[in-house]
């Protein structure tokens, strides 16, 4: 957890309040952006302030967020609902040399409740990231290269899933979320780029010439 990450009693009354809100709105909810304290706030855990079918819908609803938006992860608190939920799923086009040198294959969809990642290994690798709740920026992250995810499932069974590559990185990212940490905790700051100044200039497979010319985890 980020040291910065605020302890907070959440009741079961106001998460419940809060993804009602959503689900009843009859629109899709808008994504909460960087500077609402929910985003830094350590979300409560999952147990049971939701009953089943509501629990289903709220993931329904996220994952229509996700797809919308478009990303590959959501977290509950990005919805401004301070629970340890999030979804993820992997399946755009993505040209081959970039997935070859990201790691990055297809992630079928998933939700998560409750989880926590430790790297597997001492290997780690940076590459640029982005936050829907963080718009226009772009910024180098330097995360394990590996990672095993433990959480609970939707149905309550305890699982442990191992993750490499890309979707090693989207699993670390949305867990931080639920854990008040969003990624330019964990950016290299010289690296941060505007959307338009990262496509122009950074979009290569590979972080080396934005590592060269921005100056960043320079060599040894």
């Amino acid at each position: 957890m980020s040291p910065d990450a605020k302890h907070t009693d959440f009741s079961a009354a106001r998460i419940h309040e809060a993804v009602q809100q959503v689900l009843t709105a009859g629109v899709l909810p808008v994504i909460v952006q960087a500077g609402h304290p929910v985003l830094r706030q350590l979300a409560a855990p999952f147990d049971g302030q939701l009953s089943g079918a509501e629990l289903g819908q709220l993931i329904d609803l996220m994952r229509s967020v996700m797809h919308k938006a478009p990303g590959v992860g959501l977290a509950a608190p990005q919805l401004g609902i301070p629970l340890r939920l999030a979804v993820l799923e992997d399946q755009f086009d993505v040209d081959p040399a970039v997935a070859a040198a990201r790691g990055r294959e297809p992630l079928p969809f998933f939700a998560m409740l409750n989880p926590s990642y430790r790297p597997t290994n001492g290997s780690t690798v940076a590459f640029y990231e982005g936050c829907l709740s963080v718009h226009g920026l772009q910024a180098a992250v330097n995360r394990p290269e590996s990672v095993r995810l433990d959480f609970t499932a939707p149905d309550g069974t305890s699982q442990q899933r191992e993750f490499t590559g890309w979707q090693a990185r989207i699993v670390q990212h949305e867990t931080d979320h639920v854990h008040g940490i969003l990624y330019l905790d964990r950016a290299e700051l010289r690296s941060i780029s505007s959307n338009a100044e990262y496509s122009a200039r950074w979009a290569q497979p590979d972080i080396s010439l934005a590592r060269k010319e921005l100056g960043f985890l320079p060599g040894p």
